[in-house]
């Protein structure tokens, strides 16, 4: 089908819809546009919320959770995600965005001079058609002027009254009139073939070429529009299947959430290492003065208060000793003052340098992060150091390499950071090994079985029986008992008084602070209550607690007391028998009938 056969008279439509279609595609070129700057805000404003919700430097302690890390892996993906809106926008604009503004350009340029060819045409067409017409109207106005002449010749040949002279005039006048008659027929006969001639060319092949450009134009744009929507489409399926990798991080993101891991990390994070404090005994006050009972309730509660907190200040333990005279050893008085003296300097963060503020736990976990954090340090400065030392000796050997001299400052500086690395990690390690000895209230198997009976002090023996200690005088004060019960084994402060014979632990805290002790536990051997499986390896790590190994045969000697401790015995060829504690979760007890 072809525009200049089948529309061969549609010139003024033809114009029309031909501008209708580059406006068209201008309006498409305005609709990528827009999509162009509604992804690049997009784009901004995704980036915008990643940066507005990124963990903050105070922040970064709760990154461990699972929930955090996920949410940060989001911002991650969603910061992809704006990065492939960006290329979208960036692809639209140099494929397609130009691409049409090019197209509309080339396509009004070339309607242009279609229509200015047609017109040109048509003017010429015209001006034949004009000149036909006047050629025919010189033609029919000589026809009726030789009419006319040839009439009134032979009216002057009829009239015997007029002379021979009249009557030649007149067939002069008639033979000139007919003389222009057919010069003009041939005129008009000319003009209409030349008239005819021009326009079987105009309308058979010359407005049909123009007509043939407008339709190739046409197709042309219409067929650049198709590209153009394609285009635009393949765009975005480029991005597509990063897009969906986004889409699967945010969902592996998501399903990485353990809330069973983020709550032990958050009994990791805030476990003192302390247990809750004892009931509050029954202070019979009957039995026993006022000023006694005062003193074992102050005692207790005093205990209580170490065990919820995990800590006491050294100004508050210092005046408690003064006002009450709670250390009644000299000993332990001064082992106290020798805490309460200790100088500890502050961290960027407000805490102790030796983490001492803290809870046991706590404590020694920041002082085993701050060691890897020195052990590293050592490692870089380590692998300088040796480097600089290669340099050294390759610029001694070859000397237009370089100046020995100049490596030389750069050596001692790394020597001086080295060595002070390796002075703080040597101090906190001993941070660490005293972090380790410190105590912890009612947390050793023993300390918990230890109570208060009536306002008097009482501990379970071996055989299950418990020994009644009235505390009675200034030599013998309730507090220090207290503080002995409630020692951990890593403790060098207190003393544990279920020591078994043959364990060795025990023997250097009794000698330190014997004389002060309130009583002595009486070793009996005990009948056992049945067998027990060891389910799990136990290293032994507080007094009175004793290693094992998974899957060992042991001896019930004592059941839990509520404490989670079960006491047990294994035989020893060389020291007859092994007895102390081990965690009840770690065993499967069979008891006998």
């Amino acid at each position: 089908m072809s525009w200049g056969i089948e529309l061969w008279d549609q010139y003024e439509n033809l114009s029309i819809h031909t501008n209708k279609g580059i406006e068209f595609l201008d309006k498409y070129g305005n609709f990528i546009r827009d999509r162009l700057a509604i992804e690049s805000e997009y784009a901004a404003k995704l980036r915008r919320l990643v940066k507005n919700y990124q963990p903050k430097k105070k922040e970064e302690e709760d990154n461990e959770f699972s929930s955090w890390q996920a949410f940060r892996n989001v911002l991650k993906e969603i910061g992809d995600l704006a990065g492939q809106r960006e290329v979208v926008a960036e692809s639209l604009q140099l494929q397609i965005i130009q691409a049409v503004t090019l197209l509309s350009k080339t396509l009004r340029e070339e309607r242009k001079k279609c229509l200015n060819d047609g017109t040109t045409l048509q003017q010429n067409l015209n001006y034949q058609l004009g000149a036909l017409e006047r050629a025919k109207r010189n033609y029919e106005k000589a026809y009726r002027d030789s009419e006319k002449a040839i009439e009134s010749y032979k009216k002057a040949d009829m009239d015997f009254n007029l002379s021979r002279a009249e009557v030649e005039r007149h067939k002069n006048v008639m033979t000139q009139k007919i003389q222009q008659s057919d010069d003009a027929k041939n005129e008009y006969a000319n003009q209409l073939q030349k008239t005819n001639n021009l326009q079987q060319q105009h309308y058979n092949v010359m407005l049909p070429a123009v007509f043939n450009r407008l339709q190739e134009l046409d197709e042309k744009r219409t067929r650049g529009i198709r590209e153009f929507i394609v285009g635009a489409a393949k765009v975005e399926s480029e991005v597509a299947p990063i897009i969906a990798i986004c889409m699967q991080g945010i969902v592996k993101a998501g399903e990485s959430i353990n809330e069973k891991e983020d709550s032990f990390k958050v009994i990791e994070r805030y476990q003192s290492g302390f247990t809750p404090p004892i009931d509050i005994p029954f202070e019979d006050l009957s039995k026993q003065d006022h000023d006694t009972s005062q003193d074992s309730h102050y005692s207790n509660m005093q205990s209580n208060h170490l065990t919820m907190k995990g800590t006491m200040s050294a100004n508050k333990l210092k005046k408690r000793v003064g006002i009450f005279n709670i250390f009644g050893s000299n000993k332990q008085q001064k082992i106290i003052e020798a805490c309460i003296t200790m100088k500890n300097s502050l961290t960027a963060d407000g805490q102790k340098e030796d983490f001492s503020d803290l809870p046991p736990n706590q404590r020694r976990k920041k002082l085993q992060a701050k060691i890897a954090e020195l052990q590293q340090k050592i490692s870089q400065e380590t692998a300088a150091r040796d480097g600089l030392m290669k340099m050294k000796v390759v610029y001694e050997a070859n000397s237009s390499l370089g100046n020995p001299m100049t490596v030389e400052g750069q050596l001692n500086e790394s020597e001086h950071k080295l060595e002070k690395l390796k002075i703080d990690l040597k101090k906190y390690q001993g941070y660490l090994e005293k972090a380790n000895q410190v105590p912890m209230a009612n947390n050793s198997p023993q300390a918990n079985r230890n109570t208060f009976q009536n306002g008097h002090r009482t501990s379970r023996h071996s055989n299950g029986s418990t020994e009644d200690n009235n505390d009675e005088g200034d030599d013998q004060p309730d507090d220090a008992g207290s503080l002995s019960s409630s020692a951990s084994p890593e403790s060098g402060l207190g003393t544990s008084h279920t020591s078994l014979p043959g364990s060795g632990q025990g023997s250097a805290n009794e000698n330190a602070i014997g004389e002060d002790a309130y009583f002595e536990t009486e070793i009996e051997a005990l009948q056992p209550l049945g067998t027990c499986r060891a389910l799990y390896p136990f290293e032994a790590t507080s007094e009175g607690s004793i290693p094992m190994n998974e899957g060992e045969e042991l001896q019930v000697i004592e059941i839990d007391q509520g404490d989670g401790w079960t006491r047990v015995r294994r035989m020893n060829g060389s020291n007859g028998w092994d007895e102390g504690f081990v965690p009840t979760s770690y065993i499967e007890c069979t008891l006998y009938a």
